[in-house]
């Protein structure tokens, strides 16, 4: 026996239009149960639902205006992040500038101490 896996969720326009089909007899619950890989009893209580008027393409619509709310918010809450590591990085002060005759180190420090006379290399 195989494990079924997690939850799956179905958005609001996809029951709308399946329970149309079915309805309207494009397509029939056992065909509907096979293809989408639904229970028979979701089935049937999306259907009710549909017959007393809960899924309706308003419905389905809001839910999608509700989403991309969401996401807009979630997209504002990233750009006002950005901009303000921007302003930081503005705002903290640079290293200055290397002219092309001095080397560019990593590592900064005192020169190296000169070796006495009788030190070979």
């Amino acid at each position: 026996m195989t494990s079924r896996g997690p939850y799956r969720r179905h958005s609001l326009p996809m029951k709308l239009e399946l329970c149309q089909d079915i309805r309207a007899g494009v397509i029939g619950r056992r065909d509907a149960q096979r293809v989408h890989r639904i229970s028979a009893n979701l089935i049937q209580l999306w259907l009710t639902q549909f017959d007393r008027g809960e899924l309706t393409s308003e419905e389905a619509e809001a839910s999608v205006i509700a989403e991309y709310e969401a996401k807009i918010a979630a997209l504002e809450r990233k750009v006002g992040q950005l901009t303000m590591e921007l302003d930081l990085v503005k705002k903290t002060p640079r290293p200055p500038s290397v002219t092309g005759s001095e080397r560019s180190l990593i590592v900064t420090g005192p020169g190296a101490a000169p070796s006495g006379k009788g030190a070979k290399p």
